[in-house]
């Protein structure tokens, strides 16, 4: 019986241990690209879906669970987030227009697929990217940026919200 006193307390202790470790980092990746034949941006965006569902969450009297949601319900509340999180612009005080073109749904995340028009004259955008943050304090946003065979990588977190991109 001292046994088994023992053991509920550890099975408990062990249990917290493997959810603190499963999601231990709040992060988000941006895959950006460039296109000038459309001369637009090519956005995909990794988001892990619990952080997602929290996010869709606030302000909500119910939680929302993104499998339970259809496409039609599922995606103006993602295209809102974006409109509201990533802030893409080519002049001061405007912001670019997203198009929500899909979405891929992994194991625990979910890859969002977006696109930006660009002015001809454009050689970098202004990104500010606050994916999270407000949840999350120790949220990274990681931005990978690929344009006129340049790589560049930029990391986005609480204080450094904004940033220039060229091209």
């Amino acid at each position: 019986m001292k046994f088994f006193r023992f053991l509920l307390p550890l099975a408990f202790l062990l249990t917290s241990a493997l959810v603190a470790w499963a999601h231990a980092y709040h992060a988000s990746i941006m895959e950006l690209r460039f296109n000038p034949g459309k001369q637009r941006l090519e956005v995909a965006l990794k988001v892990f879906i619990d952080d997602l569902e929290k996010e869709l969450s606030n302000g909500k009297p119910a939680p929302v669970r993104t499998d339970q949601l259809s496409r039609t319900q599922l995606d103006p509340l993602l295209l809102e987030l974006l409109r509201r999180s990533v802030q893409f612009s080519t002049r001061p005080g405007t912001t670019l227009p997203l198009t929500l073109v899909g979405l891929q749904k992994e194991k625990d995340a979910y890859w969002l697929y977006f696109t930006a028009p660009l002015p001809a004259s454009a050689t970098g955008v202004t990104l500010r990217h606050q994916l999270l943050l407000e949840l999350f304090p120790d949220q990274m946003n990681i931005v990978n940026l690929e344009a006129k065979g340049q790589k560049q990588s930029l990391l986005f977190r609480d204080g450094e919200v904004q940033q220039q991109l060229k091209w």
